[in-house]
């Protein structure tokens, strides 16, 4: 890669001069197209021997450097006869090398034929010519027609003009779309089905670009049709030249609606349908069934196999993100472009598509039992339905994240029984299939031998099936875990299995990735692969079950994580090792495009995307709404009675300290009291205003009523586009009441004093006092919900418009969701196609991602960061900076920003947006495609300050999904670091330069030296995926900060960019750690929070304990709120911490929610207690306040704690465990010694009452 000297940059492959050796001959042809060069190459026999016309094939993509074009021109060109020009892309493409050789062949008397590269003739192209234009039109014909015929008379034309033989008959066209059959010049369907052994057989319909027809490279499609016909599938091989074309759009039509295939193999690349915009239906769409990607790689399978990325960039687009838009199933590479030998004849080596027989055998078994799907009758019909456990302990079975995955389970159960699967016996109520499931085996291995139940595969059969496993996998499974009879599952013999079987249907708890076996060996291990447990259980699925599909319920199980290639996956990858070729449907959250990606693209699974969990605010509850009563009294006791002014403003400070509230919200001595009280009133009204979830959703049921109404305001509060009818709801009626230009609700001072207009449309609707812009805020918001339910006053027009938006299209989505999610998931077990739909946070002003129920697809990556993630990364970066200079009176010199795949996917780049707005520079965008094509660098005068160092931490997905990102930033960092600038307004400079002179010293080659300075992305291994913080936290097996740091740099230390593609680089990660002022990390949306998950306190409670470690100091950690797009707000991890706990961990509201859902709600106010263990272990965020509210909440309350007993008794153990873990451990020094005694009581087995 290089960079454009300047002030501006892009990312481009660096060019080297090359020399072709090639000696002067009668004809010359250059392309850009392998295959073509190759199947000139194939023809070139026909030239004859002896006397016979000589030829030379070179391609253009070898001829990129301006020497390499010299030197051709003066060793080849000038001594040929005929020059053969196939330009793609016209004279723009290669503007050098058409000149040079115009100027050689009219200096040299050699004839030129200059043409088009496609079949779209080009007039000014031809016009470059020496010959005339109408032998010019009749040798570009031969190429656009193509075939070994017409490439062989283009050979003997290029005679005719060189008066060396007679004319060659004239090109033969051949049809813009057909079926394909060897040896057939334009076969009829006919001709192609007499070939069947069984007419009645499934049916598969192959779909490849007519370019392979015209250059004879129909290898790896002739192989597809072997194979599938080898399992009993009728192949259907159809050639097109577009998609899009109408001429082959009605072909295909024609050939579906007689041939009816069961399913589609599709090789054309690009998608029909827009990113973003409506659907389009495509003609691969027309007989309903589903259509899987196959890619025909522009990777050698040398590079394929080395490279851990599976695809390169322009193949990531091309084959995988674009074809999703329209619903394609990603399987395999099954072909790859090779290069042979060099030719004597022609002094090239032709490069040709050769067909992996692996991968081809994968595909087409992928795609026979997809065929059959279709073909089977529900009753016959084998399916598994899957539940993750994550973590492992048994008050966590059945994960799922926004989703009662047990009553989802057994509302899917239902609705297979109706539609006729054999579910014998199963639970009908998720209490039921709870007890059922929790009292078998599990994956949690305390007393394993003695729970009834589940499956069991013997230890015979498990050697069996592993030794058919690639030699790798075995190697690498046996290597980490031994034997399979020492596996802790297994008991008598056998591997016990957390399936339950129910007639043709089951369900299984999915196995963990590893277990408690001396972990403190494990868990620096950041590609772990699974043991033989795991492989045991989805072997006993596919191979003595014999299951027809899996249905993996919610987000998110791990085999999509485990180690192996990120695309186009081998046979040693474990994804596929463990899996199979096994249809894969995914109930997944629709906000999560990026963990659902992975999913698709790593065990080609079928999205059927579903609702978030229901919206509501936050509300006034406990102590937050007893000093609002206080505050009230307060600013109504101002100028009237001093004394009560004095006692009220005691009352409300020691309330808000002796419950941690000025902690959370940095109250000082040092500020005085007006000052105080303002910023505590403000952070109440935040927290009143705070969306938080209201339940979990149950897959298969929309929202009504109230929870309804709220979601609708929840999704119209911000502005969704341009226009009246996508404005933010609340706006509009500020804008109908006449409440002032100046106000926006959306981005006002809570505490401010509302000065504006008191209407008595927003004053009926409460009785509390209306002195601040937030009561204002809060009554518009009550005003929106009554709006939603009932209507808008009359004479509301802006208003109104958004509520017809509302009737007329978000609320029938929203509606329509609960039975396109279970038709989905039926539609995808019968072999059904599932239309494609965006994905995104619904309450981020994405309405377009409902109704779910569709297999969703996220951004063109080509075009991240987008310019209105530029906007928001920009203002954020702004904001950030200043809070900074706030906080610590200078501006930060150097920085680490965590950056998320899914995250960037929701977003369109808000984080690397961010990131290269920090380091002083800015994206450039193709005009029209919005494509990112490199990058500004902005002035120190323009940009107001000094340029800031930072560091990514990346995801693994990130770093599969975003490679262009990658390199885009770290050439950023790169031209930055190159500039003449101050040291203090240009660290990155500075410390680039200092390092690289410390590694010379240290015996480094200068250019290594260099490289390594540089480094500035950083993430996991190749191959693997996490920050390695969770096993430390589950298995108890840390004991100081250090040891997250350890972990954290073991798993991050490997370099990206700048010709790094994860080269371990541990100790640069930990230069530039050392050296870091803050960390960050942006939150998207407030449809979760960080106690939701644990990936948060991983990267950011990871970065932080590694910072603290290696800097002896904490860093201030920020936790940004990019929830509201045109308002960014700057938050320490602290003050979002608290804003969480007492906004919604520890609101009634919340608890009442959850409590609706017996055993997953249990799980949820498990998860919250865990992860904020989890925080307090690797920061300085949490209080011992924290962990107050949460136990009084959770155990304190005694009506929680009995829910708790009854719906999961395991997660109420958990609970008090990791409780008195933080006791023990120092993390919490209770306020009150009553919770102290209940966990003593707990320890000593006492009955808590």
């Amino acid at each position: 890669m290089h960079i454009l000297a300047g002030r501006s940059g892009r990312i481009d492959q660096g060019d080297e001069a090359v020399d072709l050796e090639q000696a002067p001959a009668d004809i010359l042809f250059l392309s850009a197209a392998d295959t073509e060069l190759a199947s000139l190459a194939a023809v070139a026999g026909d030239l004859g021997d002896d006397g016979a016309l000589s030829l030379r094939l070179a391609s253009l993509l070898a001829l990129s450097h301006p020497y390499s074009v010299d030197l051709y021109a003066q060793q080849t060109v000038e001594g040929s006869k005929l020059v053969v020009l196939r330009l793609l892309g016209g004279a723009e493409y290669w503007p050098y090398g058409l000149d040079r050789l115009t100027e050689v062949a009219r200096g040299f008397g050699v004839k030129l034929a200059v043409m088009p590269g496609d079949d779209r003739w080009d007039a000014d192209l031809a016009a470059r010519s020496t010959l005339p234009v109408e032998e010019v039109a009749t040798l570009w014909r031969y190429c656009v027609e193509g075939g070994a015929g017409n490439l062989s008379n283009l050979l003997g034309y290029c005679g005719y003009l060189l008066e060396r033989n007679p004319e060659p008959d004239p090109p033969r066209a051949l049809p813009r779309a057909g079926v394909f059959l060897p040896g057939h010049a334009a076969p009829a369907l006919e001709d192609l089905t007499r070939g069947w052994a069984d007419p009645a057989a499934p049916c598969a319909a192959i779909v490849f670009y007519r370019a392979l027809v015209q250059s004879a490279a129909t290898a790896p499609v002739e192989a597809l049709c072997s194979a599938l016909t080898d399992r009993g599938i009728n192949p259907l091989p159809v050639y097109v030249s577009s998609l899009k074309e109408a001429e082959s759009a009605g072909v295909l039509a024609a050939l579906f609606a007689e041939a009816r295939p069961d399913v589609v193999l599709n090789a054309t690349a690009f998608a029909v349908s827009k990113a973003g915009g409506p659907h389009r239906t495509t003609p691969l769409d027309a007989p309903g069934v589903p259509v899987m990607q196959v890619v025909f790689s522009s990777s050698s399978e040398e590079g394929w196999r080395e490279a851990d990325q599976g695809l390169s960039i322009r193949d990531l687009a091309m084959h995988v993100v674009l074809p999703e838009v329209d619903g394609r199933i990603l399987t395999r590479a099954v072909s790859f472009k090779e290069q042979g030998a060099r030719d004597p004849r022609t002094q090239s080596a032709p490069v040709r598509f050769v067909p992996k027989p692996d991968r081809i055998a994968f595909v087409a078994d992928l795609a026979a039992r997809t065929a059959r799907l279709g073909r089977t009758p529900p009753e016959e019909r084998k399916v598994a339905l899957i539940l993750a456990n994550y973590p492992n302990k048994d008050g966590r079975l059945a994960n799922g994240v926004g989703l009662d995955t047990p009553a989802s389970c057994a509302g899917l159960l239902a609705a297979m029984r109706a539609e006729g699967y054999r579910v014998d016996g199963a639970p009908e109520t998720s209490a039921g299939l709870m007890e059922r499931i929790s009292h078998g085996p599990t994956n949690a291995l305390a007393d394993r031998q003695v729970s009834p139940g589940g499956a069991v595969l013997d230890l015979d059969s498990y050697r069996r099936h592993f030794a058919g496993l690639p030699e790798k996998v075995r190697r690498q499974v046996s290597e980490r875990w031994g034997a399979p009879e020492g596996d802790p599952h297994v008991a008598e013999g056998g591997f016990r299995l957390a399936l339950h079987v129910f007639g043709n249907t089951l369900v299984g708890i999915q196995p963990a990735r590893g277990y408690n076996i001396d972990p403190k060996a494990t868990y620096h291990d950041p590609d772990l692969v699974p043991p033989h447990h795991y492989f045991a259980f989805y072997i006993w699925l596919r191979e003595v079950f014999g299951i027809d599909a899996v249905v993996h319920l919610g987000k998110h199980g791990n085999l999509e994580w485990l180690p192996g290639k990120a695309l186009a996956l081998s046979e040693a990858c474990y994804p596929e090792a463990v899996l199979g070729p096994v249809p894969n449907i995914y109930p997944f959250i629709v906000n999560d495009p990026g963990e659902g990606a992975q999913a698709k693209r790593r065990t080609s699974a079928v999205i059927v995307d579903h609702l978030t969990p229901p919206l509501g605010r936050a509300e006034s509850h406990g102590v937050g709404a007893e000093l609002e009563v206080l505050l009230d009294e307060y600013y109504l006791a101002q100028g009237v009675d001093p004394r009560r002014l004095k006692a009220l403003t005691r009352d409300i400070l020691d309330t808000a300290t002796r419950h941690g509230l000025d902690r959370d919200i940095g109250l000082s001595d040092e500020m005085d009291e007006e000052t105080r009280l303002a910023r505590l009133d403000a952070h109440l009204c935040d927290l009143k205003e705070l969306q938080i979830r209201d339940g979990l959703h149950v897959f298969g049921d929309a929202p009504q009523g109230d929870a309804l109404s709220h979601l609708l305001v929840a999704m119209t509060r911000i502005p969704r586009g341009e226009g009246a009818a996508n404005e933010s709801l609340l706006r509009a009626l500020a804008r109908d009441l006449d409440l002032g230009e100046a106000f926006d609700p959306l981005d006002c001072a809570f505490e401010a004093p509302w000065q504006g207009p008191r209407p008595q449309a927003l004053a009926e609707v409460s009785d509390a006092p209306w002195r601040s812009c937030g009561d204002t805020v809060e009554r518009l918001e009550i005003l929106a919900h009554r709006c939603v339910e009932a209507g808008a006053p009359e004479g509301f027009a802006a208003t109104n418009a958004v509520l017809a938006e509302i009737a007329e299209r978000i609320a029938p989505a929203i509606t329509a969701s609960g039975e396109l999610e279970t038709r989905g998931v039926l539609d995808a077990l019968a072999g059904r196609f599932v239309p494609p739909g965006p994905s995104g946070a619904p309450t981020r002003g994405r309405p377009d991602v409902l109704p779910t129920g569709r297999n969703f697809y996220s951004v063109d990556v080509r075009a991240v960061p987008t310019e209105t993630s530029w906007r928001i990364g920009e203002a954020s970066a702004d904001r950030l900076v200043e809070r900074h200079f706030q906080d610590e009176g200078e501006y930060p010199s150097a920085v680490v920003l965590t950056c998320w795949g899914t995250a960037n996917m929701r977003t369109g780049g808000d984080d690397i947006a961010q990131a290269l707005a920090l380091i002083g520079t800015r994206p450039k965008w193709e005009p029209g495609s919005g494509r990112v094509t490199g990058f500004d660098i902005l002035g120190l005068s323009e940009l107001g300050r000094p340029r800031i160092d930072v560091t990514l931490r990346i995801s693994g997905f990130f770093r599969d999904a975003f490679p262009h990102q990658i390199d885009l930033f770290q050439s950023a960092v790169a031209a930055v670091a190159a500039l003449d600038e101050p040291t203090d307004a240009n660290p990155i400079a500075a410390r680039v330069a200092e390092e690289t002179r410390r590694r010379i010293a240290g015996g480094e080659a200068a250019e290594a030296a260099a490289l390594s300075a540089g480094y500035r992305v950083f993430g996991s291994k190749p191959g693997a995926y996490g920050a390695g913080l969770q096993a430390l936290i589950d298995e108890r097996i840390w004991d100081q900060r250090a040891d997250f740091a350890e972990a954290f740099l073991a798993w991050g230390g490997y370099a990206y960019g700048a010709g790094a593609d994860g080269a371990g680089a541990r100790g640069a990660l930990e230069d530039r750690l050392s050296r870091v002022d803050a960390v960050l990390h942006n939150q998207d949306n407030r449809e979760h929070d960080l106690l939701d998950s644990d990936d948060y306190y991983q990267f950011e409670g990871g970065l932080a304990a590694t910072v603290e470690t290696l800097k002896g100091e904490a860093p201030k950690v920020y936790h940004n709120d990019h929830s509201r797009p045109e308002r960014p707000v700057i938050r320490t991890l602290g003050e979002e911490i608290g804003r969480v706990v007492r906004g919604r961990a520890a609101n009634p509201k919340w608890i009442a929610g959850v409590m609706r859902h017996g055993y997953k709600g249990a799980f949820e106010i498990a998860a919250t207690v865990d992860y904020l263990f989890a925080f307090a272990a690797t920061t300085r965020a949490v209080g011992d306040h924290h962990f107050d509210q949460l136990f009084d909440a959770y155990i304190g309350d005694e009506t929680v704690r009995a829910f708790l007993e009854e719906a999961n008794p395991k997660a109420l153990e958990e609970i008090m465990d990791r409780f008195r873990e933080a006791l023990d451990r120092g993390l919490w020094a209770p306020r009150r010694n009553s919770s102290r005694a209940l966990l003593e009581r707990q320890d000593n087995g006492e009955t808590i009452t």
